[in-house]
């Protein structure tokens, strides 16, 4: 799979202060990356950077085997993005909002902006004004706008922040859809790392400038997962108070007991013997949340 984003030691200052430090990364045309990392990490400039707002003080970058430092205008039409700050119109209609910028990026087409209604279920709220929409229908006619020049690349800003559960829910199900059924290869932005846990293909966990990790869920599992918390709901009684054939645990109410095992090759071996005895109608790995994962991953920077 081409590399759609290359990022090679990348440094930025701003008035002789390191915002990001040799930071790089690749990421795969066609598939959804979460960039992740507390606020202030670095996530808003490195989107500046590869949309060619920003140059960097030192390394190299390619975005569409584009060069953002001299070629921004040109990934900037090939790319929509989605910003906190996202502006749109509140006095006119939804319909008047995507006419308006999709002629200003000289693409309107009325067929377009017809399917990204239709996408993000707004059909039916084409024609009221957006002021008196809830911060979840703005966010999905601000997805639509950044689609309507039909672009490779999909930039996103924090795009859940303000929503409720269902309104994060629904932000997550139409980018999944927009990737599988445009292609769009996407970059999200987010502080909050189990919104993401569902929809990413890999991530890039970034921290006080640096990216200090990254990988797909299964290989940073791998890397940093030196044991197993599963929590089984099971009618076992085990006779021994301090393990069972070999694998330690602890009751965590009725019919809970959570094991630690060394692999999740252990997995089922102690499943098959607990069925054996009793009855298993749960099991869960309790550890490997992206969460976890990232402060296990920050306890083994060296910059931490």
């Amino acid at each position: 799979m081409a590399a759609i984003i290359e990022v090679n030691q990348i440094s930025k200052q701003f008035s002789e202060r390191e915002i990001l430090t040799d930071v790089s990364f690749t990421i795969d045309e066609g598939s959804i990356t979460g960039l992740l990392g507390p606020n202030g990490a670095g996530k808003t400039t490195i989107i500046r950077l590869l949309n060619g707002v920003i140059d960097a003080t030192s390394g190299t970058m390619k975005v569409m085997n584009f060069d953002p430092n001299k070629q921004g205008d040109d990934i900037r039409k090939r790319s929509g993005i989605v910003t906190e700050s996202a502006s749109l119109y509140h006095d006119m209609t939804a319909w008047e909002n995507l006419v308006f910028f999709s002629k200003i990026y000289q693409c309107y087409d009325p067929k377009r902006i017809e399917y990204l209604l239709e996408q993000f279920d707004m059909t039916t709220h084409k024609d009221q004004v957006v002021g008196s929409f809830s911060t979840g229908m703005k966010k999905r006619i601000t997805l639509a706008k950044a689609l309507l020049h039909k672009p490779s690349l999909l930039f996103l800003d924090e795009p859940t922040n303000g929503l409720d559960p269902e309104g994060i829910s629904d932000v997550i199900h139409y980018l999944r859809k927009v990737n599988q059924e445009e292609g769009v290869t996407i970059l999200i932005c987010s502080h909050v790392l189990h919104q993401l846990e569902s929809i990413c293909d890999s991530y890039l966990f970034l921290n006080k400038g640096r990216i200090i990790d990254n990988g797909t869920r299964s290989v940073l599992e791998d890397k940093y997962l030196t044991e197993i918390n599963l929590l089984v709901e099971t009618g076992l009684n085990p006779k021994d108070p301090q393990n069972y054939r070999g694998y330690p645990y602890k009751r965590l109410g009725e019919n809970k007991i959570e094991f630690t095992l060394r692999v999740k090759d252990e997995i089922t071996p102690l499943l098959i013997a607990i069925l054996n005895e009793s009855w298993v109608h749960t099991s869960e790995i309790t550890n490997r949340s992206l969460e976890s994962l990232y402060f296990k991953i920050r306890g083994e920077d060296g910059n931490e």
